[in-house]
């Protein structure tokens, strides 16, 4: 399992590693808030422990920017004890859970083992499916029979986007604005090259299933045995 420790207490941050180490976790460390919410953008946690006071930007500005890109994967704020604004405040942007510092390793350790269980129940009620293709879109995990490839953002977003059409067409103006935003300088072409990054991920996957080129309209997926 993988965990993002966003605390700039460079100390308390390196203890938690090694503990976290030690009880088989994979742990990436980041030191401010802004460096903290790239990593955490980036997909491949399944947990994230992140302090609320950050240098660069709050604790609490990542969780909203989190929410708000739709990352649901869970959050544990670590707040200073009393601070009960911080945390109700952390509830409300999200998070799934809040230790109050200073705190016992042992704690931490079932907190941990808790939001897993609760991560679990969540992959296993919104992994999406379509003809012979099924997707987490949370851990951003593509797979076909025994294949399968982790996709970047982006890229699980557009099949997602196709997967929950359910066959009906999805025009390019229509995936710009749900991938990239209104008033994203996005083109065209920037549609194309993601759509043919997917069309070779599911050929190497030998999927049955198929992005198709409606000329002038968009695109849809196609289930070659249907």
């Amino acid at each position: 399992m993988r965990i993002l420790l966003v605390e700039d207490e460079k100390n308390m941050a390196s203890a938690i590693a090694s503990v976290l180490a030690k009880n088989n976790y994979t742990v990436d460390l980041a030191h401010d808030g802004e460096y903290g919410l790239d990593c955490a953008l980036s997909g491949i946690y399944d947990i994230i422990i992140l302090d609320i006071m950050l240098p660069k930007k709050s604790g609490l500005e990542v969780l909203k920017s989190l929410r708000k890109e739709e990352i649901l994967v869970p959050i544990l704020l670590l707040t200073a004890k009393g601070e009960t604004e911080d945390k109700v405040m952390g509830l409300d942007f999200g998070a799934d859970d809040y230790l109050s510092k200073p705190f016992k390793t042992d704690e931490l350790l079932a907190r941990l083992r808790a939001l897993a269980r609760r991560r679990g129940d969540i992959i296993a009620e919104n992994t999406h499916f379509f003809g012979d293709l099924s997707l987490n879109p949370h851990t951003l995990f593509l797979s076909c029979g025994k294949e399968s490839f982790t996709l970047t953002l982006k890229e699980s977003q557009l099949i997602d986007l196709l997967i929950e059409a359910k066959g009906n067409i999805i025009s390019k103006n229509t995936i710009i604005e749900k991938i990239w935003g209104f008033e994203s300088e996005a083109e065209d072409s920037h549609v194309e090259v993601y759509v043919s990054f997917l069309r070779k991920k599911l050929k190497a996957m030998g999927a049955q299933t198929v992005i198709r080129t409606i000329r002038g309209l968009g695109y849809c997926l196609q289930h070659l045995e249907d």
